[in-house]
């Protein structure tokens, strides 16, 4: 399995950082770092945005559900008035779960190749991938991304914070009997945007700025990208 792992994810990407700290000025690690966080961004865009897409439908489709829910039919008939409502407007609510579970193992390799991946010595460099002549630490000349870095690490809960601010947000029944399990998602949701920003801080703060850098480049996509699909989303609404 760890086999797979290095030849499949780890070893391209560390690959890709090599390459990336060869050919930027300076063989500044921390735009490299930047540039391939970005490059990875994009090649799994498509599937995030079926997820970002798939949730903010879920948000549109939301007064409808809860209306079926109001309705005081059974369980039964709302879950089928529910699937039909799914089925009319083309939407699956568990597709959005399995984009994401198919983007995390890549997640986890491109945030080990810069938790442990800056020394290329390790024999992992592919044959047409010369080391790096110059490797700079220190990004744009004043910080050192090897170091824990108290700026990197604040910026990173700002950015964690703002990437859950734009996150578009779950279906809750409207009802006035809160069920568990809408109790349990404004939970969650209220952790996400307020507690989880202090522990991606503290955790970039532990451990190096690289992994800030990577934090931050990483939520900043990712804001960026829910703006655009709430846009993208709310001019589909105005021209249906």
């Amino acid at each position: 399995m760890l086999n797979i792992w290095n030849t499949i994810l780890y070893q391209p990407l560390l690959n890709a950082l090599a390459f990336l700290v060869s050919i930027v000025p300076g063989g500044d690690v921390g735009i490299a770092v930047i540039i391939l966080t970005i490059l990875v961004k994009i090649v799994l865009f498509p599937l995030s945005q079926k997820s970002i897409e798939g949730q903010a439908e879920m948000n549109i489709l939301a007064p409808e559900i809860n209306k079926i829910k109001a309705s005081g039919v059974s369980k039964e008939e709302q879950a089928r008035q529910t699937f039909d409502l799914y089925k009319k407007h083309n939407t699956n609510p568990f597709s959005g779960c399995l984009l994401v579970l198919i983007q995390i193992p890549v997640i986890f390799a491109l945030y080990f190749v810069f938790l442990k991946g800056i020394n290329f010595e390790g024999g992992f460099l592919y044959s047409f991938i010369p080391t790096p002549p110059h490797i700079n630490m220190i990004f744009l000349g004043f910080l050192d991304i090897t170091q824990k870095s108290l700026v990197l690490a604040i910026l990173a809960g700002i950015s964690q914070y703002l990437q859950a601010y734009f996150m578009p947000k779950p279906v809750v029944s409207s009802s006035t009997g809160s069920s568990f399990s809408d109790n349990f998602t404004k939970s969650m949701g209220m952790q996400m945007k307020y507690i989880f920003p202090f522990i991606i801080a503290f955790i970039a703060y532990s451990i190096s700025g690289a992994v800030a850098l990577y934090w931050i480049t990483s939520n900043l996509f990712m804001v960026g990208q829910q703006i655009y699909v709430k846009k993208e989303k709310n001019f589909k609404i105005v021209i249906k």
